[in-house]
């Protein structure tokens, strides 16, 4: 009954003592034990900081540090030797050979494994057992992390057989397997940390070379697209501005033919030079603009495409030629980039027509929807001229054909049947 009421108590009133306990002192809390984890917090701060400091030390300086572990083996091995009165002359000796060549260990790790394995060799015969044979250890992992593993696995080899030969010469005979299996496994801890140690480097330097390789690709892949867009660029200006300067051009020589005797037509042709000016200025301009702008919410008007096509024959017209627009076939829902290089072709070849063309009158333009294929035709009347892009596919063709190369297409400019001369163009539409 007590003690069954006894806790029932306690949860009604934590603050109330149980019977047999002591109540806390005035002013305790727990949160007054809350300093302990900050003291060890900072202990353990510091000693990762000084370990860092170590380590950034022994990466910079590797041949000071060898040094500096060779001289505090030495120190430590100090005790031993002046504490015992057995330790011979040839001690103190082979004692100073087993450190010495630690100062070289990275620079020459076999040959000063060779070096402390032969003096240990020497020691069995002519001295104790001594602190200083630590070195035959850190030797062994010199090894293990600098060398390939089966040179590891040979010097681990060799400390195995000297440990057999240790403990068979200074140990008790009640105590030589516990000797045997404790220096078993510090051979062992040497030769898997030394193995750990060289693994660990390599991934660190296989990630290091594949960040650089990674940032190398992303260089290229960056240049490479900016030479795509430069070329990009480069076609499209020249669409824009070689159609609109021929039709400038035709339509400028109209307006001072006809100045003095059609005063009317000719100033009708100078405000369609205007017009047209102006819309490839603005085409130009969104062009460039598009480069200039980065903001995400900057404006972007859409590519021309089949639905402008009667615009840019309108603009042909007010030359002076007869232009006409004939669609065969069911139309069929295309990309909008097979739509602009439908446009761009049409466009290059009126603008030679203007350009190139001997006493044009009228220009056709066929549009002949085949699923998946669509198929475009340019055709005027005019006459070629020697020494033209009618006669010499220039580089308004090589660009018709590159943009039709996207859509597997291709393209063919030559004399037409009966008079004038053609553009016949057709491209794929993958479903």
């Amino acid at each position: 009954m007590t003690l069954a009421s006894t806790p029932r108590r306690r949860a009604e009133d934590p603050a109330r003592p149980a019977p047999g306990e002591a109540s806390e002192p005035a002013g305790a809390h727990p949160a007054d034990f809350s300093e302990a984890p900050d003291k060890h917090s900072g202990l353990s701060a510091t000693v990762l900081a000084w370990w860092e400091w170590a380590v950034a030390f022994d990466r910079d300086r590797p041949y000071v540090a060898d040094g500096l572990i060779a001289a505090g083996l030495a120190v430590a091995s100090l005790p031993w030797l002046l504490s015992h009165t057995s330790h011979t002359p040839a001690s103190w000796i082979c004692d100073f050979a087993l450190v010495v060549p630690l100062g070289w260990r990275r620079r020459r790790p076999v040959a000063v494994f060779a070096v402390i394995a032969l003096v240990a060799l020497v020691q069995w015969f002519v001295s104790e057992a001594l602190v200083a044979d630590v070195a035959l250890l850190v030797a062994l992992f010199t090894v293990s992390t600098e060398r390939s593993r089966q040179l590891a696995a040979a010097g681990a080899a060799v400390v195995e057989i000297g440990v057999v030969m240790a403990t068979a010469r200074w140990t008790l005979a009640g105590t030589w397997i516990r000797s045997f299996v404790f220096l078993s496994g510090l051979v062992g801890a040497a030769l898997i940390s030394g193995a750990y140690l060289r693994t660990r480097r390599a991934h660190l330097a296989d990630l290091t070379e594949r960040a650089a390789r990674l940032e190398y690709e992303r260089d290229q892949q960056s240049k490479i697209a900016a030479a795509s867009e430069r070329t990009r660029i480069a076609r499209e200006m020249h669409d824009i501005i070689a159609h609109s300067l021929a039709v400038i051009v035709t339509m400028a020589d109209a307006a001072s033919a006809k100045l003095h005797t059609e005063p009317e037509r000719a100033d009708a042709a100078i405000r369609n030079v205007s017009e047209i000016g102006r819309q490839a200025l603005s085409e130009t301009r969104r062009l460039l603009g598009v480069l200039r702008d980065d903001r995400e919410d900057a404006g972007f008007a859409p590519q021309p495409g089949i639905a402008e096509l009667p615009e840019l024959l309108r603009t042909l017209e007010a030359t002076g030629l007869r232009a006409g627009l004939r669609v065969e076939g069911e139309p069929f829902p295309i990309p909008s980039g097979a739509e602009l290089a439908v446009y761009r072709v049409v466009q290059e070849a009126t603008t030679n027509t203007l350009k190139h063309a001997g006493g044009p009158t009228r220009v056709e333009v066929t549009l002949s929807f085949d699923r998946p294929r669509l198929h475009v035709e340019v055709r005027d009347d005019g006459r070629p001229v020697a020494g033209t892009p009618n006669a010499a596919p220039g580089h308004g063709i090589a660009g018709m054909r590159e943009r039709l190369a996207l859509y597997h297409g291709h393209v063919h400019a030559g004399p037409g049947p009966e008079e004038g001369w053609q553009v016949r163009a057709d491209l794929s539409i993958a479903r």
